[in-house]
């Protein structure tokens, strides 16, 4: 095959190298190519980030007869030398927080669910451990992690009893008295300090390493290569590190993806840009040199699994005809959050159905109120989305769900999927013919908002992540791109047929007979409506950019008489938080708050 000038470089490179790949670089390529260009008696470790990726490149290898290359995952190697030779038992999703909280006998504190919001940062603090590089959990310091306001609040109060507490389950785990997580077994292998039997050792996707896989790879006796792509480090939130930038080791650049043109290159490029707004950012070239002419695979991709699932539910409700969907991974994990509630145990909550909530979390919960106190006090952003989710439909979820459940067709029919929906995450390394993005990303306007409220270094690490959510997502596509205007950054102009704005407003919820009329087009890309004849509530009309007036900059703003009019009339008239927010241009968290605040509630009931 040919090669470009860049893939060249590197296979004839020599000594430890990292290489710095934009997306669709054909970086698997060339590291096959490095590997191939090798003598065939070295002895070559290929090291990958995940299963999928592990079984892909072993079996591109595998078809190049290249005996000598071992394909791993870090855990796979770990669990070779840990608990293949031990009497360890892996648990294999972890600890939920209520498990937490009995193993270790936590008591409340007199404030209320105190156990349970320690139980979450203990889990937390031990992941932030077992990934890092120390040697002992006393040298770190779990609050340079931790970024809500009242989560710190509370961390810094129980400082202490967290930490010994996670001292504690670690010890748990160490004498066998309990299962081992996979994070804990990594972590022991990095503390033992293996010498690998490999004269070459290249590790993929190393952006998204933690610092004790890191610190691993470094230690070895090898020549190292290093790949992946600093804008695409999006598992912050599992306490990665950026390692590229981390390694002082030549640099070699892929610039020229082969998956998309240049006017998806050059959007790509402009949203990067973004992080000009954190640091000073060097720009970097991307060249599109894609040619695809195909629209057989499509997908909507979004930033979380219940942003997509809401879109799956407005997809569903709008396109009757659509008759085969397919999700990215376990179709069932979408309507989970990460410590395990469902969205059934949140509506079972809401619904006051107690007897039929299965998670001990939520059962704790003594209402919704108290589910999002919870919430505020240890960032648990899945259980807050599934809380919106569950106001907006309430009981017609499970009928909703069973409706996509029944049109999902299965792994190996895959290709028939009118449809594919997935998160970043999951679709990582993946590529479609066209691509819709959910609107629950990041906005060039709530970054530079979010950095203005707070320049810590955690902050900025973490909309730095938001950025790179938003670039994995748009690069994802060989050839159309659908994107809500909000997504776009300020002043983009684009005359390429292949990106689409999206504008047309939501599909409506609720079957009506009702005719409705779409009045002004707010900044957000959403009609207001109201019914013909009778409004539900008081239209205000858009000015000559099509925002209604006084709405443009309401986020953070004192709430005013008039806002406080405008909230009571639509909420008492039945309309949904998700409309409220978007029509009074504020967070769905606010909208709640000043509801409680205003007792409409009460008023509602009444």
């Amino acid at each position: 095959m040919k090669l470009t000038a860049e893939q060249e470089a590197i296979v004839n490179s020599t000594g430890n190298i990292k290489i710095n790949a934009v997306a669709g670089s054909g970086k698997t390529t060339t590291i096959i190519q490095y590997a191939k260009s090798r003598p065939a008696s070295a002895r070559i470790l290929y090291l990958a980030f995940n299963k999928s990726v592990k079984l892909e490149a072993a079996k591109k290898f595998a078809e190049l007869g290249m005996t000598n290359v071992h394909v791993e995952t870090a855990h796979s190697i770990a669990f070779r030398y840990v608990v293949a030779r031990s009497n360890y038992k892996v648990r294999a999703h972890g600890y939920r927080t209520h498990e937490i909280a009995g193993l270790l006998g936590l008591e409340g504190t007199g404030e209320k669910h105190a156990e349970y919001i320690a139980a979450n940062h203990i889990s937390k603090f031990i992941t932030y451990f077992c990934n890092s590089d120390k040697q002992r959990v006393s040298e770190l310091n779990y609050l340079d992690v931790v970024s809500d306001a009242k989560a710190r609040i509370f961390v810094s109060a129980f400082y202490s009893y967290i930490e010994r507490q996670a001292r504690i389950l670690l010890a748990k785990m160490e004498k066998q008295e309990i299962e081992i997580t996979h994070d804990f077994y990594l972590k022991k292998f990095q503390l033992q300090n293996p010498a690998l039997p490999y004269e070459y050792i290249l590790f993929d996707e190393g952006q998204d390493a933690s610092s004790a896989m890191l610190d691993i790879f470094l230690k070895q006796d090898a020549t190292k290569v290093i790949v992946g792509d600093t804008h695409q480090q999006i598992y912050g939130w599992r306490y990665a590190v950026n390692s590229l930038e981390k390694v002082d080791f030549k640099t070699y650049n892929l610039t020229t993806s082969f998956r998309f043109r240049q006017d998806i290159a050059d959007l790509a490029a402009s949203v990067l840009n973004w992080k000009s707004h954190l640091e000073d950012y060097r720009p970097i070239p991307i060249t599109g040199s894609g040619n695809s002419s195909s629209a057989q695979t499509k997908a909507v991709l979004g930033r979380t699994n219940l942003g997509v699932l809401l879109k799956a539910i407005q997809y569903t409700t709008e396109r009757k005809d659509l008759k085969h969907l397919y999700f990215e991974g376990n179709i069932s994990s979408y309507t989970y959050a990460d410590e395990g509630a469902s969205l059934y145990d949140v509506l079972n909550l809401h619904t006051g159905s107690r007897n039929l909530i299965r998670d001990e979390l939520i059962k704790a919960m003594g209402n919704m109120d108290e589910l999002e106190e919870y919430i505020e006090k240890t960032e648990d952003v899945q259980l807050g989305m599934m809380v919106e989710i569950v106001k907006e439909y309430v009981k017609e979820i499970p009928q909703i769900i069973r409706n996509i459940k029944e049109k999902h067709v299965p792994n190996d029919e895959k290709e028939k999927a009118e449809m594919i929906f997935t998160t970043v995450h999951r679709c990582k390394g993946m590529e479609y013919d066209a691509v819709q993005l959910v609107s629950d990303f990041i906005t060039e306007e709530r970054l530079e908002k979010a950095v203005n409220e707070n320049k810590e270094e955690n902050n900025k690490a973490r909309l730095r992540e938001e950025v790179n959510l938003l670039y994995v997502a748009i690069t994802r596509t060989r050839k159309i791109l659908h994107i809500p205007e909000a997504l776009l950054p300020d002043n983009y102009v684009s005359a390429s047929p292949d990106i689409h704005v999206l504008k047309k407003p939501e599909p409506e919820r609720k079957k009506s007979n009702v005719t409705y009329e779409y009045d002004s087009y707010d900044k957000n890309s959403y009609y207001t409506k109201r019914e013909l004849g009778t409004p539900k509530f008081k239209v205000i009309k858009g000015n000559k950019t099509g925002t209604p007036k006084g709405k443009e900059n309401s986020a953070g703003q004192p709430w005013t008489a008039a806002d406080d009019a405008e909230l009571t009339n639509m909420y008492l008239s039945g309309e949904s938080i998700f409309s409220i927010a978007k029509w009074l241009s504020r967070t769905h968290g606010s909208i709640n708050a000043r509801i409680k605040k205003l007792r409409l509630k009460d008023q509602a009931e009444d």
